[in-house]
């Protein structure tokens, strides 16, 4: 069983830059795609960002491209979201996500393990 830890939500104003991590453990990181999810209030989750195993893809969401970078470091297990030029509309819960893909997907469903999500909200 994997376990997935987020840290690094904050509150934050437009225009400012956070830094999420996941740590995972529990497993071989090395097997799993990572992903980004996020859900605002009142909507359905949607994908943000993901890695494939070896950061040889990345893929993005329209919305955060440019603004958004995803890495993992497999030393340490953990995967990375920087986020700059936040804006109030990214105020939302973000989760983790790993999966046993054999290349990076937007589908939430197809990851098996996550995290209990980090909250980031950007003010106005």
């Amino acid at each position: 069983q994997v376990q997935l830890v987020e840290s690094g939500g904050s509150l934050v104003q437009a225009g400012g830059s956070l830094r999420l991590s996941c740590v995972t453990s529990g497993g071989t990181f090395t097997n799993y795609a990572m992903g980004w999810f996020r859900q605002a209030p009142g909507k359905e989750r949607e994908f943000v960002a993901a890695i494939s195993l070896y950061a040889t893809s990345r893929d993005y969401t329209d919305s955060v491209k440019g603004r958004f970078t995803i890495s993992r470091d497999n030393t340490k297990n953990t995967v990375n979201l920087q986020m700059n030029s936040l804006k109030p509309e990214d105020t939302a819960v973000y989760y983790c996500a790993a999966g046993y893909l054999p290349r990076i997907l937007r589908r939430g469903e197809a990851y098996e393990f996550w995290g209990q999500g980090t909250q980031v909200t950007v003010s106005s």
